[in-house]
């Protein structure tokens, strides 16, 4: 396995006091996060926002210190490096942020933007840099001659190329895309999802591809894992998981989901969920989506579900009543 979690948390503190700060509660953002990925594989990380995604990601990259579990990368445990120790793998994990216009420095040239990885690990200088940075924004989709343009003469879709380059230009084995279609016009958001299975043909890259919608990962991920208040509910092959979600969750971000056929879509039936989302700061007993679920019975309340089941089939859901049968 390229990628190895096991039972990742990630707690904030909160603290109060104007002189003499004392922390009085913490915010549980990742709690007992555990799956493998693959090389050449990519895992789709769904769930709705505040769930703990992009903490996750950053905890994966290295950006933010884990609170306690572990990461190992390719055999070797990367857990809360210190940074020079953790310098030669950031070659080897990039991220692709969500914001297309925050990610990039206004101030900067685009050249010197996407040259910054490639000059920071030394890999190489003068002419040879510009001529790498100006095929990487070829092999993207952009036109080379704008290498010394400014982001904001770029579109958002560009932008989000800009970002899709700088990732790529140390040959990673590993790109964390962090919801990096969510800002973009539906039609940018194919143009760029195509670009990056094209990318990964290529140069055998292995996503963990995060979003927030079900219908967006369809078609680029291997493989669904569904996140839930800090904690993954459903793990599973893409297909079973679209085709028979087993996890209450699951199936209401499917129904959720917007669809092209209208038959189809006067056919399904949406499942409405009640209540707001839990608070971070203190999640339900038990299942934490009990409050919610339209299937809860007592046990839900007092005992934590596994993540249990077959992946290779059926896949893994935390629940206690697991749905057999989707409508």
């Amino acid at each position: 396995m390229l990628l190895e979690v096991s039972n990742v948390v990630k707690h904030y503190p909160i603290t109060a006091g104007a002189l003499f700060k004392h922390v009085v509660g913490q915010v549980r953002a990742v709690d007992g996060v555990s799956f493998d990925l693959a090389a050449g594989e990519t895992l789709g990380l769904v769930g709705e926002t505040g769930c703990g995604k992009s903490t996750l990601a950053r905890c994966l990259a290295g950006l933010h210190p884990v609170t306690s579990g572990s990461v190992r990368f390719d055999g070797t445990d990367i857990t809360n490096l210190p940074r020079r120790r953790m310098r030669p793998y950031r070659r080897d994990i990039q991220v692709i942020f969500q914001d297309p216009y925050g990610s990039l420095n206004p101030r900067r040239r685009v050249g010197s933007i996407i040259a910054d990885p490639l000059v920071i690990h030394r890999v190489m200088s003068g002419e040879q840099l510009r001529r790498t940075v100006q095929e990487l924004m070829e092999r993207v989709g952009l036109n080379p001659e704008h290498y010394n343009r400014f982001p904001a003469e770029f579109s958002g879709g560009q932008r989000q190329r800009i970002g899709v380059a700088r990732a790529l230009a140390l040959r990673p084995r590993l790109i964390i895309c962090d919801e990096p279609v969510s800002a973009l016009d539906v039609s940018i958001q194919a143009q760029i999802l195509n670009l990056l299975k094209d990318l990964q043909v290529e140069y055998g890259l292995t996503y963990l591809f995060i979003a927030h919608d079900l219908s967006v990962v369809r078609h680029i991920s291997d493989r669904i894992a569904v996140m839930y208040l800090g904690k993954i509910v459903e793990l599973g092959a893409a297909d079973p998981v679209y085709d028979r979600p087993r996890h209450p969750y699951t199936n209401a971000l499917l129904s959720a989901t917007a669809v092209a056929d209208p038959d189809e879509a006067q056919r399904r039936r949406r499942v409405v969920l009640t209540g707001d989302v839990p608070s971070p700061i203190d999640p339900p007993s038990g299942c934490r989506f009990h409050p919610r679920c339209p299937r809860a019975q007592d046990i839900c309340s007092t005992e934590e579900p596994l993540l249990e089941g077959t992946e290779g089939t059926e896949g893994t859901a935390a629940c206690h009543f697991p749905m057999e049968v989707v409508v």
